[in-house]
């Protein structure tokens, strides 16, 4: 198997469109999160596609219950409706076993022991893994993660947005973490299985994901999964350039509005607008915007957002 070439050209022609949006329920929807759930939905929907709703719980000790309850509340307030039933990452560890055990027959798994701060001390920038544990024999009684070990590869793919992107895994990004010191699995892998097990074409989100790809598309093909297309979105920034998160109470949502929030994210995604269209239901602007849809028109620079 070549896993250099450029997955660019991998396409699922043969599949309906089925996107996804895949927020973590650590805090209540926030205006950026809305962003990508917007976003994703349209494009799912202008493709005549399915839009389904994962809710990301794989960590138990961040997820809250009142958390998810919000967050499916505030998408039905928007009139966003998901097209199955909610996918919980915390119902499928089996899963995620299942795929790990696949990856640890290639033998090139290993336990870790070193914390974030060991990785910072010994890493020459402070954040690419040096391969400290690879050949340590270390006891099961230690605590310790489980990586795996990458080649001198470079992963190549052409996002939507963004155009051609690459990364060589060994020179870039170092060997990486498929489950934690914790016993949590990490994301890289958990998110490669449920996008297979939920059959995605098409995976929206945001830029900040975009250099996690690579990674992704690797577990992909070493695991005999089909990759999807990618399209990621640009971030909303505050005045100081730092990310909108749950932290920033001003990018709380206002949902005794939900038209006019509805017109703000499609000003943002720089969508048409049609004049009548400010004055019609949620439902209305939902179905114009589906209809004139462009990922063409779409930022590829971080958006800021006034104060």
């Amino acid at each position: 198997m070549d896993l250099s070439g450029d997955v660019s050209g991998v396409k699922n022609l043969n599949l309906a469109y089925r996107g996804r949006f895949a927020p973590s329920p650590t805090g209540k929807l926030h205006l950026g999160s809305l962003f990508t759930a917007v976003a994703s939905y349209l494009r799912a929907k202008s493709r005549n596609g399915q839009w389904l709703l994962r809710i990301d719980d794989l960590d138990g000790t961040r997820a809250r219950s009142e958390s998810i309850d919000s967050i499916l509340i505030d998408l039905e307030k928007m009139g966003l409706c998901w097209d199955e039933s909610v996918y919980y990452q915390s119902q499928h560890l089996q899963d995620y076993e299942r795929a790990l055990n696949i990856l640890r027959q290639r033998e090139n798994i290993y336990p870790c022991i070193c914390s974030r701060s060991d990785i910072q001390n010994l890493s020459t920038d402070g954040l690419k893994y040096p391969g400290t544990c690879r050949t340590k024999n270390i006891s099961s009684s230690e605590l310790q993660a489980l990586r795996i070990q990458v080649p001198n590869v470079t992963i190549r793919f052409k996002d939507l947005l963004h155009g051609h992107f690459e990364q060589n895994l060994s020179l870039d990004i170092g060997d990486f973490v498929l489950r934690r010191r914790d016993g949590f699995y990490a994301y890289q892998l958990a998110v490669v299985v449920d996008d297979r097990l939920q059959h995605i074409t098409e995976v929206v989100r945001g830029s900040d994901l975009l250099d996690n790809t690579p990674r992704q598309i690797w577990l992909q093909q070493l695991l005999g999964y089909t990759t999807p297309d990618y399209l990621h979105i640009p971030l909303l920034m505050k005045n100081n350039k730092n990310k909108i998160s749950k932290s920033t109470s001003e990018t709380l949502l206002d949902l005794n509005s939900p038209r006019q929030l509805a017109i703000k994210i499609l000003r943002l995604l720089n969508q048409p607008i049609s004049a009548d269209l400010e004055e019609g239901t949620l439902e209305e602007i939902w179905r114009e915007a589906t209809l004139h849809f462009d990922i063409n028109r779409l930022p590829q620079s971080p958006i800021t957002i006034p104060s």
